[in-house]
């Protein structure tokens, strides 16, 4: 990106309340879509995202990894095209397709040379429209996932990774493996990831956005080709609330290795929660920021127990996970636990002084214009904002409300949020006698 911009960003940034960030458009397209779109004339490119409501919190405990499967095969087949050809017209056109898959987005990202962008649309517009899902292609990359998935099950940061989604999240789709089960895969019909694909891909849960060298009627045209192929869908009911534990459970699991994987967590907070800003402060002070963080402090640098130690909030549309991890020496497993889990009591129940909240704040709000830096990021925060409903002046307002944080907001905040007695716990390479 040319530093003109990237100075300009900056400037825009920290103009104040009369200045927009970045002068966010948006609509509906013609089919019903929501779109967002930055006009930016600084380079001849252009980023797209497009996506769905149609992860693997759409899944079923009876087909679970169908919604990645889905997602995965649109781009292997669309059309009169193979995946072949479609990996070749990109190569040809310079174009890049890549996408996303959590629990609640499916999508695919565009990277086009403006002067590519007709015939870049056109073949994302095909994959969305008309994907083959070929019977050959589906049992093929059946067969790849049931290898990645074993191959997974031997892997202990997986596997910690997997049997704390589902202490967390029980019955809820939340704790279901993204990548699916063996049996469940296996069990897999090409009318599965059909009627999944009518069900979920539709206009009235895409989300459009567009950033880059285009005007407004160009950016509508483009929405429009790449809605106007997708049925307008039936209501779908919406997912399940996240209960709280009521209880801690911990689970320890034999590994043959001389590190234990760690991780500690509870039910966070929803993407457009209003705690949001106290605890992203506040996590900062406690694991999320490095060198600085309350956890590295007192696990590493006071004792020598880990190389590393982290906390974060992941916000879903239902309560995403709050998540303490690290990895530590066997022998070392049960002190480490009890050092992170104190550090936290005493974190929740005394909060952040002063100098580490303004330590946070400073780092926060000083590294807010590297978030908006580059047009894939400002696209990435786009798709964002309209997925989850988010205000247009989310990124605007972003400085100011981590500054507005208070010492108190942030200790009532945390001691709602977040309950210590309770908290699932995993370890993986569990010491002798558990």
């Amino acid at each position: 990106m040319p530093n003109k911009l990237i100075a300009g960003l900056f400037l825009l940034a920290f103009a104040g309340a009369a200045h927009a960030t970045l002068p966010i458009q948006h609509w509906q397209s013609a089919s019903g879509a929501k779109v967002l779109f930055v006009e930016n004339h600084d380079m001849p490119m252009v980023d797209i995202k497009v996506d769905f409501a149609a992860g693997s919190g759409r899944d079923t405990p009876e087909k679970a990894g169908l919604a990645g499967m889905t997602r995965h095969l649109m781009a292997l087949g669309a059309g009169d095209l193979t995946e072949d050809q479609i990996s070749g017209k990109l190569a040809d056109i310079g174009a890049e397709l890549g996408g996303d898959f959590d629990r609640d987005v499916a999508g695919f990202s565009l990277r086009t040379l403006t002067s590519q962008r007709s015939e870049a649309v056109d073949l994302l517009a095909k994959i969305l429209d008309t994907p083959k899902f070929d019977q050959k292609v589906l049992d093929r990359e059946k067969t790849r996932q049931i290898a990645q998935i074993k191959e997974a099950e031997m892997d202990p940061g997986h596997i910690a990774a997997e049997t704390f989604d589902k202490l967390l999240y029980g019955n809820h789709p939340y704790g279901l493996r993204g990548e699916g089960e063996i049996d469940t895969v296996r069990a897999f019909t090409r009318q599965n990831v059909v009627d999944f694909y009518r069900t979920h891909y539709v206009t009235d849960r895409e989300v459009i956005a567009i950033v880059g060298d285009l005007t407004r009627e160009e950016a509508q045209a483009v929405a429009d080709k790449l809605s106007a192929g997708l049925a307008a869908g039936k209501p779908i009911p919406p997912l399940p609330e996240v209960k709280l534990p009521t209880s801690a459970e911990t689970k320890m699991i034999p590994y043959p290795s001389s590190q234990s994987h760690i991780l500690i967590g509870y039910p966070g907070v929803t993407r457009d929660d209003p705690d949001y800003f106290p605890l992203l402060v506040g996590n900062y002070v406690l694991g999320g920021g490095g060198f600085e963080s309350r956890l590295l402090n007192e696990v590493r640098e006071k004792r020598g127990l880990a190389y590393s130690v982290y906390s974060y909030f992941y916000p879903l549309e239902r309560k995403g996970p709050f998540e303490v991890g690290l990895q530590t020496r066997k022998d070392q497993t049960r002190e480490a636990l009890a050092i992170v889990k104190k550090t936290i009591d005493d974190y929740i129940a005394q909060g952040p002084t002063p100098k580490e909240i303004a330590a946070a704040k400073d780092n926060l709000v000083g590294g807010f214009p590297l978030r908006i830096d580059s047009n894939r990021k400002i696209v990435d925060y786009l798709a964002m904002i309209g997925f989850y409903h988010l205000p247009l002046t989310y990124l605007d307002d972003f400085t100011k409300k981590v500054d507005d944080v208070t010492a108190a907001q942030i200790r009532d905040a945390f001691s709602r949020r977040i309950n210590p007695a309770d908290m699932v716990t995993v370890v993986v390479g569990a010491p002798s006698g558990g």
